[in-house]
């Protein structure tokens, strides 16, 4: 027999589940001032109030004084879950509520706001159209915030939901992209470099099942880019913190704007290179949406600050009292930065002039002896480079450049085709020996075929930083001079071979990190074009107008194509012979008159031969196998370990 449920345990379950049932939310309307109570037209005020907003009247509209920040919304006086909200266009304007959003927050002064929903097409007219909010957040104030230069133009909304105090288990994400929404106190606009605003950020990302909220101070930064309507940002945490899972746990990070590079994803492209070519430490970035102050900024990337920091630039941290050697000698952190006369603690160097920024130690922390010691140890490299001996392997130019880091950060630069390479160059030395290492790489937005001054890149036999004024001042003398010794060019020839031949830069590898950046961004982008609309336009150093963001992904894919001809052509490498085995892959490849065999298993067995039949060396090897031939093609016989008994031909030139 079944049993029976008490009436008042009944009542109880249905009382809380009727809780949960939405209904249309009430109560006191907030926000900016109308645009009639501005202008003081006493005899039409009430036309235009924020109560108009939800009186159930399509044909009355609310439009603020300010074109750009407005905002109206409802103070629903305690938590609410938020379902649904519908809204409605002044009529004869539905477009000026493209780009709008609906923000919820649990601050008066929604310092603590994060974005529910973007309007993305153009509302219909004289009509309510829904949307569903998938958000198990409470607030109990929720705004409409109008795009830029909109005067907000809302005719009606209506907002559904029920109580409850809400959980972070489930928050919108305005596209599959994390979202990154940032309030200043008092919604104060970011106008400068150098004062910091503070402000709260939220960090929403893994399809909105996570949010990251904190402090911050946020303000302007970049140099040609700070001149652009899209701004870039530097943020400042109160909390060390590994954002989106970059590697590093820091508070400073920086949002990329990307507005001269209409594929939004030129400096990821560099990063991955900067990574297959086994760069020590290459920027950390991911692709994001980024909300300020309620309004829709764009797709950014954020980005790691260029610092001296675990996970990121890895040098011995100085302290004030560190004025004599050897703790003097290091670490630091520099950039020969055609911009440093524009910050505090910079130098020119006094054969070359080259200005030079010291990055580290910061500028409120290095003191006078560290200052001096940066300076001398760079003119000490200078003066090595410039003397007669200085390709002497011990005391020449050697001493003070590393050569490998030299060699990948230019490989960078060139297979992108960055005329900014030499612009801005980052140089770091540790404490433990004399050099100077090159990187990280950095600042890629007018590469991959987007500089008028050199397109088209490919068809100038000369390198890219050899064929524009970009550099700072001396560097490029700098770079001359170490590709006067003709084995740096040799070191060159075979850093670039091995990644070749051993798959690391290939063609469809290079075109797959497009192609899956291009789907990354694809929902993005079409918002981010929405809000500027400079597909049709030149911007910056665009040498072209390809009108569509498709088209502007093919020119980047067309150019990686014909550069890796352009290369292997300037550095004359010969396309590898690859072996493929169950346990391991057998690499042959060469650069020039030198021979290179990589992936051999144990100690293997090796026959050189050349075309007439003669034995040239016989002997064996373990792992990797370098020797030197004349020129002429030769029958390479190899067995090892791994049961490979193989004939592979090579051409040494």
């Amino acid at each position: 027999m079944r049993k029976s449920i008490p009436i008042f345990l009944l009542f109880i379950t249905i009382s809380l589940r009727a809780e949960n049932i939405p209904v249309k939310l009430t109560g006191t309307d907030i926000g900016s001032s109308s645009y009639f109570e501005y202008v003081n037209y006493a005899c039409t005020t009430l036309a235009n109030t924020r109560a108009n907003v939800f009186d159930g009247d399509l044909s009355n509209t609310f439009a603020t004084c300010s074109q750009s920040g407005g905002w109206v919304g409802i103070d629903l006086g305690e938590k609410k879950i938020i379902t649904k909200i519908s809204y409605c266009p002044r009529q004869g304007y539905p477009q000026k509520m493209l780009l709008g959003v609906f923000e919820g927050a649990n601050n008066p002064d929604f310092g603590d706001a994060i974005p529910l929903f973007m309007i993305k097409e153009s509302p219909a007219e004289n009509k309510l159209t829904e949307h569903a909010i998938v958000c198990s957040k409470a607030f109990r104030y929720l705004r409409y915030i109008g795009p830029a230069e909109a005067r907000c133009n809302i005719a009606e909304m209506e907002v559904y939901g029920y109580s409850g105090t809400g959980d972070n288990s489930a928050i919108p994400q305005i596209t599959n992209l994390p979202t990154i929404s940032i309030h200043t106190t008092n919604a104060q606009d970011i106008i400068e470099k150098e004062v910091y605003l503070k402000g709260i950020v939220s960090v929403i990302s893994d399809n909105g099942t996570h949010i990251y909220t904190d402090s911050l101070e946020i303000k302007g930064r970049g140099n040609a880019s700070w001149g652009f309507p899209k701004k870039p940002y530097r943020l400042k945490l109160f909390k060390k913190v590994s954002l989106l899972g970059l590697p590093a746990t820091e508070k400073s990070w920086t949002l990329i704007n990307n507005y001269g590079d209409k594929t939004l994803m030129r400096n990821l492209l560099a990063f991955d290179l900067s990574k297959k070519l086994e760069m020590p430490y290459t920027p950390a970035a991911k692709s994001v949406d980024v909300f300020l102050n309620g309004e829709y900024k764009g797709s950014y990337q954020l980005c790691d600050q260029i610092e001296v920091a675990t996970g990121r630039v890895v040098v011995d941290k100085m302290k004030v009292t560190d004025t004599t050697l050897p703790a003097l000698a290091g670490g630091y952190l520099i950039e020969m930065d055609a911009y440093a006369n524009q910050e505090i603690s910079w130098f020119n160097s006094v054969r070359n002039y080259v200005p030079v920024t010291i990055k580290y130690p910061k500028d409120d922390e290095i003191v006078p002896a560290q200052s001096a010691f940066i300076k001398s140890h760079f003119e000490k490299m200078e003066t090595a480079l410039f003397a007669s001996n200085y390709t002497d392997a011990t005391n020449g130019f050697r001493k003070y450049i590393d050569t490998e880091t030299f060699l990948r950060h230019f490989l960078v630069g060139e297979i992108s085709g960055n005329t900014d390479t030499y612009w801005s160059t980052y140089m770091y030395k540790t404490r433990t020996d004399d050099k100077f290492y090159f990187g990280p790489v950095w600042d890629f937005d007018i590469a991959y075929e987007n500089d008028y001054r050199t397109y088209p890149i490919n068809s100038n036999p000369n390198w890219t930083y050899a064929s524009t004024g970009s550099a700072a001042t001396g560097v490029r003398e700098i770079v001359n001079r170490i590709f006067s010794d003709p084995t740096i060019l040799t070191q060159l020839k075979s850093i670039y071979a091995k990644s070749r031949s051993t798959g690391v830069i290939t063609e469809s590898s290079l075109l797959k990190v497009i192609d899956d950046n291009a789907t990354m961004l694809n929902q993005s982008q079409k918002l981010n074009f929405m809000r500027w609309t400079i597909l049709n336009t030149k911007v910056h150093m665009n040498p072209q107008i390809l009108g569509t963001y498709e088209a502007e992904v093919l020119n980047v894919k067309n150019f990686v194509k014909e550069r890796l001809k352009w290369m292997d052509n300037k550095l004359g490498y010969i396309t590898s012979a690859v072996v493929e085995h169950e346990k391991s892959k057998l690499y042959l490849w060469s650069e020039g008159q030198t021979i290179h065999l990589e992936g051999l298993t144990g100690k293997a067995s090796i026959r050189i031969i050349d075309i007439a039949g003669q034995l040239i060396w016989f002997g064996h090897a373990e792992n990797n196998y370098t020797t030197s031939l004349s020129q002429g093609v030769y029958l390479i016989h190899i067995s090892d370990d791994a049961n490979r008994n193989t004939v592979l031909k090579c051409i040494s030139r």
